[in-house]
């Protein structure tokens, strides 16, 4: 039996049968060849209990979170839980909208015992549903686990690896941004082009952080924020550009500005960038991923590169410049208005190719390119 018949005799002994009747009408499916599941309507109680399951990496877990909030949303008494790794829950935790944060340490599909304990806290939990918004093996394997009936996921090229064997209910998405893609996901449980939200919370040790950072620093007029460092090798951006930057906004619009780092190698970048700024830049302490959002959210200006603290800025409201290579801008570039996306050259590849990909991609982008999108920027919130 061919795998595309597998895979829908799977769902239909889940209860789909239109969507068995849709496959015998057109059996290619796709243009990828990935047969998927119409966008039918999964029936719920007003009540649902429903599991979202993205276990990293930062920034994806971001772009997540507008799922979370419609869901709320449009299921005020739901029962909902996150499923994510530990790097990432801590911009999880204390999120008014979850119910229940479920964490695994990294590499826990690897660990026999990791994974029937995952099990058993899923199962306690007793979803109806699961939103795997990750599409690989790992995240549909954690839905799996579930026992819930219904496992939504990615019925496109989104759907990587073996996830779409897995999980049942897939979903063809057409957005652009992954943002907008998540959200298409929720089109099952009656839920079409919600509003995007993040609403990151803020909490009261993370706020007294940031307040005495701008104190002690004397930032109260206003600073921008750089980070120089990225999870790629592609992705990062010379350190002497971010000095660039920082000289550029200091003559330009007397703004000092915070040198953001996650790790000693990123430290390093912080103090070079400090070092060649003329005096303007400054190096924060070392800060966790709550206590980055709270400095964010009290900075005029954000620029860095494709990773996690950029997309923590962008949700916390922060303008961002966001500078690009390997990864397409469209896609992942700083959701919302506000915000500009730079790229100068493309790539196509896989993703293990992305992140090897040459180091020309983020060096075409010019210290005047970022300079003028932040004059850009802060003239527009000069006028606001």
């Amino acid at each position: 039996m061919p795998l595309g018949r597998e895979r829908l005799l799977g769902v239909f002994l889940d209860g789909t049968y239109n969507a068995l009747l849709q496959w015998l009408d057109d059996p290619k499916g796709t243009a990828s060849g990935v047969p998927t599941v119409p966008t039918l309507r999964i029936p719920l109680m007003p009540s649902p209990r429903i599991a979202i399951v993205r276990l990293s990496s930062i920034g994806d877990v971001i772009h997540g979170l507008p799922v979370l909030c419609a869901l709320r949303r449009h299921f005020p008494s739901a029962a909902l839980a996150w499923v994510v790794e530990d790097r990432a829950a801590a911009l999880l935790k204390g999120h008014l909208a979850l119910d229940q944060l479920i964490e695994v340490p990294r590499g826990w599909l690897r660990s026999p015992g990791t994974v029937a304990g995952l099990r058993q806290r899923l199962r306690q939990f007793h979803p109806e549903v699961t939103v795997d918004l990750q599409g690989l093996t790992k995240s549909a394997v954690a839905a799996r686990l579930s026992g819930a009936r219904r496992r939504i996921g990615f019925g496109d090229e989104k759907g990587r690896e073996i996830s779409w064997l897995l999980n049942n209910w897939l979903v063809r998405t057409t957005a652009a941004h992954t943002v907008d893609g998540n959200l298409e996901l929720l089109r099952p449980l009656g839920i079409e082009s919600p509003e995007v939200r993040f609403e990151i919370p803020e909490s009261q040790e993370a706020q007294a952080f940031a307040e005495r950072i701008v104190a002690e620093l004397g930032l109260g007029s206003g600073f921008a924020i750089v980070n120089p460092g990225a999870s790629w090798p592609s992705k990062l951006w010379p350190v002497d550009r971010y000095a660039a930057v920082a000289r550029h906004l200091g003559t330009t619009h007397g703004l000092p500005t915070l040198a953001v780092w996650g790790n000693p190698r990123e430290r390093g970048w912080a103090d070079d960038i400090v070092a060649q700024s003329a005096g303007y830049a400054l190096r924060v302490p070392d800060t966790s991923l709550t206590e980055l959002a709270a400095l964010a959210r009290r900075a005029r200006l954000f620029v860095g590169s494709d990773t996690g603290p950029l997309h923590v800025a962008a949700a916390v409201g922060t303008p961002c410049v966001g500078l690009y290579g390997p990864m397409p801008a469209e896609r992942n570039g700083p959701y919302g208005p506000g915000h500009i996306a730079i790229q100068r050259m493309r790539f196509e590849g896989s993703s293990r190719q992305r992140r090897n990909a040459p180091r020309d991609l983020m060096e075409a982008i010019r210290v005047e390119d970022v300079c003028q999108a932040c004059d850009q920027i802060l003239r527009r919130s000069n006028l606001q």
